[in-house]
């Protein structure tokens, strides 16, 4: 799948895509397409924060009021969607999981230990000291994910 953060022609065939290959991975898994699973896959596409169950229930709830998704589907279909590897998750323990696209461009994480703020960065170095380090011990990497952890600069204050 290509970048997410494009025009909006091109993200209007991006969606297209995206929402052909969910279609997809609902049949080979015997499932059913529904209004509801649409919408789960349309808000994670809309959003550009990282979002639990829970904040995509409510923003479904408040987008879409007179749609009845229940917060079992939402569980039901981000797990389907994170087991091909469509949606991405970052782990908070015992607060659960954050959601978002796997669609996007590779990107790292720093995450604030006080608030939950999450904020996206992409550094080549790193991306290419990475690299060379694999090259050097022979290891062929296939994906990575980096997650910083420490105090937003909000919550230093």
């Amino acid at each position: 799948m290509s970048n997410v953060h494009t025009n909006f022609n091109d993200k209007t065939v991006e969606y297209t895509q995206l929402l052909n290959d969910f279609k997809t991975l609902l049949k080979e898994n015997a499932l059913k397409f529904t209004i509801q699973r649409e919408v789960i896959l349309e808000t994670l596409y809309k959003s550009d924060e990282h979002l639990t169950p829970e904040s995509l229930h409510h923003l479904i709830q408040e987008n879409f009021p007179d749609l009845k998704t229940g917060i079992a589907t939402v569980y039901r279909t981000l797990a389907l969607l994170e087991d091909s590897q469509m949606v991405t998750s970052l782990s908070f323990g015992a607060q659960g999981k954050k959601y978002e696209l796997g669609a996007k461009e590779h990107h790292d994480h720093m995450i604030c230990t006080s608030c939950g703020n999450i904020t996206e960065f992409v550094d080549e170095e790193i991306e290419k000291r990475q690299d060379s380090i694999a090259k050097a011990l022979g290891f062929k990497i296939s994906d990575h994910s980096m997650q910083i952890y420490g105090i937003c600069k909000n919550c230093q204050q």
